[in-house]
């Protein structure tokens, strides 16, 4: 299986046709999963902990503000305690918690809605012991052997997130200028497989600051291409284009 960083967004984006429809899409021309390891951007906790692996566990709406019906989404995927197994034992040598209350966070199930619609591939969530890419790649990097049994490994954030810097909050809103040149040259690295270059975008990255005033969602695209063969490869962009003027490129890794 590839790997994935995909740009998840707020709940409302499973109201926008366009990412609708190319993340369905995607999701299609990709091989059927044996089950869906995913890593969000709302879920920091070290060490690594492992989330519920029983079927049905309820969601978690870790958002504010929006119409209610954002509140009634549901996504009871079947559970993949084989696969919390086998990051057990692939990350042996550390400590690795288990939180089996914690259900989906939206970064989790808002792509999932659409890539598997019958939440019929068994999910499982684990956390971002901490932001440092290059943990992250090592952790990415022992996670590789599943991607042999069938697993997808995702990633789900937002190339860039600068919400406190966001004077317009129209979906349609054109991106501002920070936004459009962190993506540029965040593009042209992955176009060129430069994994040293995408790590270390806090001191090459323009408008970093702005971009990323947290790096929280940018953060799992390091364990994607940890798990994935990422080095001196182009790493092409599925989706790109912005949504309410934030960088909604994502990625497939080989």
């Amino acid at each position: 299986m590839p790997t994935l960083y995909i740009g998840h967004g707020a709940p409302p984006l499973v109201d926008d046709p366009l990412w609708v429809a190319q993340l369905a899409a995607w999701a299609k021309a990709l091989p059927r999963p044996s089950a869906v390891l995913i890593v969000s951007a709302h879920w920091e906790n070290a060490p690594l902990t492992i989330g519920a692996t029983r079927s049905g566990t309820p969601l978690i709406y870790d958002f504010g503000g929006f119409p209610e019906r954002y509140y009634r989404a549901q996504y009871r995927s079947p559970g993949a305690p084989e696969l919390a197994a086998d990051i057990r034992r692939l990350l042996s040598d550390q400590p690795v918690a288990e939180e089996p209350d914690r259900g989906l966070d939206h970064g989790a199930y808002v792509p999932l809605t659409v890539m598997y619609p019958g939440a019929d591939v068994p999910v499982l969530q684990v956390s971002m012991p901490s932001l440092d890419p290059e943990q992250l790649f090592q952790i990415g990097r022992r996670l590789r052997p599943l991607r042999d049994q069938g697993v997808l490994v995702i990633g789900s954030g937002f190339l860039t997130h600068g919400l406190p810097f966001l004077r317009d909050f129209r979906l349609d809103a054109p991106p501002p200028a920070w936004s459009m040149e962190f993506d540029a040259w965040a593009h042209e690295a992955l176009e060129q497989g430069d994994v040293d270059e995408l790590s270390d975008f806090a001191h090459r990255a323009p408008a970093v600051r702005y971009a990323h005033p947290r790096t929280e969602h940018l953060a799992p695209l390091f364990v994607t291409l940890g798990a994935g063969d990422s080095t001196g490869q182009p790493l092409p962009s599925i989706i790109d284009g912005y949504w309410m003027g934030l960088s909604k490129r994502s990625i497939q890794i080989p």
